[in-house]
């Protein structure tokens, strides 16, 4: 037996098993891959050969990354504060404000359980923008494994014996793995330099939170303040950049690198999976046909065929002056009913009623009839 559905509210099926065992499926996956990446020695760094005395990779070690002016706790705390703020103020304030037919249908899924439009787009957005996150976390540290690049404090790290190592000029290239003899912590973290992590984090988090600001926001009455949101945003994740630069603990091209692979991600979540934050229309209603007008303003009115007497003369001679008298009273007749005429082969117009029919549009266009003479 079919649900009759109410108004506003849409009933499915599919919802609730996607979401358990598709969606938290594939975000358990992602997480994990994460933290193996983070915090195990599952995926070993390459290790890559260095120059004797190489001036790009012997500047002064700036110590751990606690002490940096950004440390990774405050990226990871704003990174997350930001976009889930923003997100939260958007939808409560576009939902409070839209009026009730423009918003999108409850989901009732085996008649008991009913999600919310505002909830639904919360967790959607929330939900989609963590898997990004962990995403963007993953392309990141795998950059950094696969490629194994140095930072520029990698020698001042890595305090390798050039003597022992038997460096006789700058252009020769030591590829020996028990070359370093600093803090093996900290030299594996020196391998790490291409693409940065915290640029990649900082842009993804500021361009998924620009797109949504200009695409969902509506501030009426002034045009700077959603440019002013945006460019805000995006300085600061420029800044987090700058500053992994000036304190050495990576280079141009990595942070570029980083810069690139967020904005990538953000965008295609954007755009791709989340249609631009764009919510569900109810398909509107079938609008009933309505009747034709004439030239005139006036609805058309149908009558029945009505023969004309000329018709129905058959073999009868008429005279040219009865038969102008009867077209003449037939099409005035039409006229006044604001009707389509259109003169039969034997019905002669006057010169006078032709006119008065062209400049109504009451006779058929293209069509040529004879003219009385005299008239």
């Amino acid at each position: 037996m079919a649900v009759e559905e109410k108004p506003g509210v849409k009933s499915s099926s599919s919802i609730v098993p996607c979401f358990l065992f598709v969606e938290l499926v594939i975000m358990a996956g992602t997480v994990l891959l994460a933290y193996y990446f983070e915090y195990t020695d599952t995926f070993p760094v390459h290790i890559q050969g260095f120059f004797c005395y190489d001036k790009s990779f012997s500047k002064p070690y700036p110590g751990p990354d606690d002490t940096s002016k950004i440390p990774p706790v405050l990226i990871y705390s704003l990174v997350t504060a930001i976009p889930t703020v923003t997100i939260l103020v958007g939808e409560l304030c576009a939902f409070f404000t839209k009026a009730a037919g423009t918003q999108e249908k409850t989901i009732v899924t085996a008649d008991c359980c009913y999600f919310n439009p505002l909830l639904r787009r919360i967790i959607r957005f929330l939900g989609v923008y963590a898997f990004g996150l962990f995403t963007t976390t993953i392309f990141a540290n795998a950059g950094q494994v696969v490629t194994g690049n140095q930072t520029p404090h990698f020698l001042s790290a890595c305090r390798p014996n050039y003597t022992a190592l038997g460096c006789q000029s700058a252009m020769q290239y030591i590829t020996e793995r028990r070359a370093c003899t600093g803090n093996p912590l900290i030299v594996m973290s020196a391998r790490k330099s291409f693409p940065s992590k915290d640029a990649a984090l900082s842009v993804y988090s500021a361009v998924y939170t620009v797109m949504y600001v200009t695409l969902v926001f509506k501030t009426k009455g002034t045009r700077l303040t959603k440019p002013t949101i945006s460019l805000t945003l995006l300085c600061l994740a420029m800044l987090v950049g700058v500053i992994r630069v000036a304190e050495y603990r990576n280079h141009w091209s990595d942070v570029l690198a980083g810069f690139f692979t967020g904005a990538a991600i953000a965008v295609f979540l954007v755009t791709c999976v989340i249609n631009n934050f764009q919510q569900l229309q109810p398909s509107p209603l079938p609008q009933r046909p309505q009747r034709p007008e004439s030239m005139l303003g006036m609805p058309m009115v149908t009558l029945p065929s009505v023969e004309s007497p000329l018709e129905n003369s058959g073999s009868k001679q008429v005279s040219a002056e009865e038969r102008e008298r009867i077209c003449n009273n037939q099409t005035t007749r039409h006229f006044h009913l604001n009707l389509k005429f259109h003169p039969t082969p034997r019905c002669l117009l006057s010169a006078g009623t032709r006119d008065m029919f062209l400049k109504a549009g009451a006779v058929g266009s293209g069509h040529q009839f004879p003219l009385t003479v005299g008239r």
